[in-house]
């Protein structure tokens, strides 16, 4: 990996439950007005993936699955 991080969102697909929000131990994701998942801090993400395991909708994918 080049070090740069890649997080990628399928808004979607994103009911706004909110688990994303509250497992990610860098505040990387917030619910946006829609109530629909967005990153908002990038850099202080540590790929730990617990945002991606979490997700119930499978709305989130960390690192080249796109």
């Amino acid at each position: 990996m080049n070090g740069k991080k890649s997080l990628e969102i399928k808004k979607d697909w994103c009911k706004g439950c909110g688990i994303c929000v509250a497992f990610c131990p860098k505040q990387v994701l917030a619910l946006d007005a829609d109530e629909k998942i967005e990153i908002v801090n990038i850099d202080a993400c540590i790929s730990c993936g617990q945002c991606e395991l979490r997700c119930p909708d499978f709305a989130i994918f960390l690192g080249g699955n796109k």
